[in-house]
């Protein structure tokens, strides 16, 4: 029936678009919604009641409770299947008997029960009911599998032999994995770690290491391809057919960014189906519980022979990615890094340093392919998901006149595209199974089967890959779509009651309930809570939708017409650009991250403060003046404005100087030079403390970087130096050893256009009342140099009455011959030293006791592998008179004053 005749096109929605139209009639007013603007809100039904016009809601939907019984046999498979991976055969087996037994007598004796109780059918009918009140509830109605709602006595039986079901099933999935893993002849020769030659088939896209610093270099390049071997033969000669996922590491060499920036290996374009031949040594892997069974070492940089070409499907998809890299190649650094990992996962050209900011900011899952993309895909073809199954649909699809099925169809195909070209990896598979089901639910308008649908994709992938039990993406994914669901919508609600604008209270409700739900996890594997997230996650979010769309428009035109690919790729740099720009801001800022205890404990902890957070939030909602206060307070807690940050903490002190960075185990100092400038002096191993302790000082503009060598704990963290700053020049030794090291410096001047100088002894600058002298090297050192330490940029510097020497790494034989050299021949005291190479024992006592400093600084990392600083040193210079300060113990030190006065800070 259709009701009154009195009742308006709004009063018509549930009987044609609601899922549960009947039900919602019956709890509509009789008089229909006309009627409606004529009572108090109170009376009218609640699924009117939300909305902001006063006959109602266009399309009114009564919700039922939330659906939660597929809730728990998901969670029992995936603790189930993370531990069978591990388990052995026997207990695997007896778990999956008794789960099967024991689900096999619930079932019969509930079918049993019911088959003794009467059908729902010979129940008496009900009498007609009266009027129904403002709020009437639902009648009981069959749930599914033919189980009334009323009828409690079978759910124990039915919901326990669901999850034991499930256990088997994940138990027996988990266990066939974990044994398949360990069979076969590759696991025994990893342990023997023996040599043998190999065919493997490549599984995902090769990758390379990121740049590690060990001491004083950094720790060889190499690329890592994720591979099966189908072939082994023994040392004995003998040969084996085998199906071992394994994970090959060879050689790059070169630098990092070498290989990033002219990808000239081979090896990094191999494409997943292709089969190699390769000779390596067998190790056992680093950890247990991962899903490999070795490791093959391939030495060497040799090409891989080639045995086996990629399949068709991998050729086209490598065609794909390869046609973006190129349309890609003419943007901005940024740019040209991040759309290629935006749209398909490739995140080959992301440098460390923006890696860094995208984890100091949680904006890692950008970089990754997630669910996102493929939601924003689909609601292109389709248009809004809610209005999907309307009349007034939107989208592409109506608009190219497809209909429904047709545009059904449409989407699978577009999924099974998005799979292919972004590689049908297990991280892809989760993305498109969670976008598909959470898409395909929200526009069949019933929010009620959101949580079914999550548990359902979440109870197949398990099962079908139990390795995904033990993923943190995959855990972080969960998570982050479970609060989109449940906490999202309330937050939003209550948002929106508040005043705030619907849009900003989605897009405020959404980032708040994913961040708070993951944060703990993210805790665990990074040991720090970012506080710059959310803001972060809400000033990206309407960029990325663009990017996206753009980026696999770019991707799809690129082989047939590479002009419109490059023009599309332009556009989509836009947001791109911003995106990055705004993870290096959210980064930069001192307070935006804290550490945290790094382990299940301290993931605890936080949720525990996330909670009280969020109870004091509630009531904060409603102080409009007393919550403004609070966002300002966190605003300052953030971006620490060196100003109140100096009144409060006393750092820098007033009229500092000098002052040496606490950057572990390497040297950064920086020479004042004005107010905002500074003269640096190397960078340190790491570009996040550089920058932090360049912010803490205030430093924006730098006329100068002196690099005394190329050494990695010298010159790794240039990044963090030039983040954000002018830099006039960068002044360098003539003895660019390590090469790799000196090329990273170059590329970066050159990418940012700075002239690039070699320091030589007698050299004189000055900028304002800092002024300084080049003592080493001279221009033709003789003897040569034994190494990079020996070239070592040293300086004498005058600041205002202050005068520091600064030796670089220089050993005794380099000391001895500046001694002898007519720069250094004039050498006498000094108010501060900056002790050589860490204070090593390696020092001169001649060049000591010449410049008898006052004051003797040393940077060294704390539990260093080295025993930096030497007890020797240490109490050379004691004897000497002069008071020894050094980073791993005091921090940061600053010097200020001079003459007779000398003022010396930690921080």
């Amino acid at each position: 029936m259709r009701g009154p005749e009195t009742r308006g096109p709004e009063a018509q929605g549930p009987e044609t678009h609601g899922p549960a139209g009947p039900r919602a009639r019956q709890a509509s007013p009789a008089p229909g919604v006309l009627m409606g603007a004529q009572r108090s809100d109170d009376r009218r039904p609640g699924v009117h009641a939300t909305s902001g016009n006063p006959l109602g809601a266009a399309h009114p939907r009564q919700e039922a409770p939330t659906d939660l019984r597929l809730v728990p046999p998901a969670l029992a498979a995936w603790a189930t299947a993370a531990l069978a991976l591990d388990a052995p055969p026997g207990w695997v087996t007896g778990v999956v008997i008794v789960c099967l037994v024991v689900a096999g007598g619930l079932l019969a004796t509930s079918r049993s029960r019911a088959s003794g109780e009467p059908r729902p059918h010979h129940r008496p009918e009900p009498e007609p009911e009266p009027e129904p009140e403002p709020e009437p509830e639902p009648e009981p109605e069959p749930e599914r599998g033919g189980v009334l709602r009323g009828r409690w006595g079978s759910w124990p039986e039915v919901s326990v032999a669901a999850v034991l079901l499930c256990v088997a099933g994940a138990a027996a999935s988990g266990g066939l994995h974990g044994a398949d893993l360990r069979r076969g002849p590759v696991p025994e020769l990893a342990r023997q770690y023996a040599q043998v030659t190999a065919e493997a088939e490549v599984t995902l896209d090769p990758r390379l290491t990121r740049p590690r610093i060990k001491g004083n270099h950094a720790a060889p390049t190499a690329i890592l391809l994720n591979a099966e071997v189908r072939r082994v033969e023994k040392p004995d000669g003998t040969v084996a057919e085998t199906r071992t996922p394994v994970l090959l590491i060879v050689d790059a060499g070169a630098g990092a960014g070498a290989v990033r920036e002219r990808p000239g290996s081979p090896w990094l374009s191999l494409l997943p189906s292709t089969r190699v031949r390769v000779t390596a040594r067998v190790v056992p892997p680093l950890g247990d519980g991962d899903r490999i069974a070795a490791v093959l070492r391939v030495r060497g940089s040799g090409p891989p022979r080639v045995v086996g070409q990629p399949s068709d499907t991998q050729r086209f998809a490598g065609e794909l990615r390869g046609g973006l890299r190129a349309a890609t190649d003419g943007l901005e650094p940024d740019a040209r890094a991040l759309l290629p990992g935006l749209v398909v996962g490739d995140t080959s050209r992301i440098t460390p340093e923006l890696d860094e900011a995208f984890k100091a900011t949680d904006l890692t899952h950008i970089l990754a392919v997630s669910g996102a993309n493929f939601t924003i895909l689909l609601a292109l073809l389709i248009g809004p998901p809610g209005r999907a199954q309307q009349t007034e649909r939107r989208g592409l699809a109506p608009r190219l006149g497809i209909p429904l099925r047709g545009t059904a169809l449409a989407g699978g195909a577009l999924t099974l595209g998005f799979v292919i070209v972004c590689r049908p990896d297990p991280s892809v598979l989760r993305a498109a199974a969670c976008g598909s089901i959470a898409l395909l639910a929200i526009a069949t308008g019933r929010r009620r089967s959101l949580i079914p649908a999550l548990a359902t994709a979440v109870l197949l992938l398990v099962l079908y890959d139990p390795w995904l039990a033990r993923s943190y993406g995959f855990l972080l994914s969960v998570l982050a779509t479970g609060a989109l669901l449940t906490l999202a919508p309330r937050w939003s609600s209550a948002l929106r009651r508040r005043g705030v604008p619907p849009r900003l209270a989605e897009a405020l409700a959404a980032a708040g309930a994913a961040q708070a739900v993951c944060a703990p996890v993210v805790a665990v594997l990074s040991a720090r809570v970012s506080l710059v997230a959310v803001p972060c996650n809400l000033l990206v979010e309407f960029a990325v939708a663009p990017a996206t769309v753009l980026g696999f428009a770019t991707l799809a035109t690129a082989p047939w017409a590479m002009p419109i690919a490059k023009a599309l790729a332009w556009c989509a740099s836009w947001p791109a650009g911003w995106i990055a720009d705004i993870a290096r801001a959210g980064a930069s800022l001192p307070g935006g991250g804290v550490d945290w205890p790094g382990s299940w404990t301290g993931a605890l902890l936080l949720a525990l403060v996330i909670a009280v957070v969020v109870l004091v939030g509630r009531r904060l909602l409603g102080h409009p003046w007393l919550s403004a206060a609070c966002g300002v307070l966190l605003l300052l807690v953030m971006v620490q404005p060196p100003p109140l940050t100096r009144v409060i903490t006393g750092w820098p002190p007033p009229g500092w100087r000098f002052a040496m960075c606490d950057v572990g185990q390497g040297d950064a100092m920086v020479l004042a030079a004005g107010d905002g400038t500074g003269v640096v002096v190397d960078a340190g191993p790491d570009p996040t403390l550089a920058d932090r302790c360049l912010r803490a000082l205030g430093i924006t503009r730098i006329p100068l970087v002196v690099l005394t060598h190329f050494h990695a704990d010298h010159i790794a963290g240039l990044p963090g130096v030039l983040r954000g700053r002018s830099v006039g020049a960068i002044e360098t030794t003539g003895f660019e050893e390590p090469l790799d090291q000196a090329e990273s410096v170059h590329r970066q001047a050159a990418a940012r256009r700075i002239p690039v100088t070699r320091a030589v002894a007698g050299e004189r600058r000055r900028t304002g009342a800092l002024d300084w002298q080049v003592l080493w090297p001279p221009p033709e050192p003789t003897p040569a140099p034994e190494g990079p330490n020996d070239a070592s940029v040293t300086l004498l510097v005058r600041s205002a009455g202050l005068t520091l020497l600064m030796l670089g790494d220089l050993e005794p034989p380099a000391q001895q011959a500046l001694l002898r050299s007519p720069a250094g021949a004039g050498l006498g005291n000094v108010d501060v030293l900056k002790v050589a190479h860490h204070g090593s024992a390696y020092q001169d006592p001649e060049l000591i006791r010449r410049v008898s400093p006052r004051l003797a600084l040393i940077s060294c990392g704390a539990d260093n592998p080295y025993g930096h600083p030497a007890p020797s040193t240490v109490a050379a210079l004691r004897a000497g008179g002069a008071e020894v300060l050094r980073t791993d113990e005091d921090g940061a030190v600053a010097v200020a004053g001079g003459g007779e006065r000398l003022l010396v800070a930690g921080d």
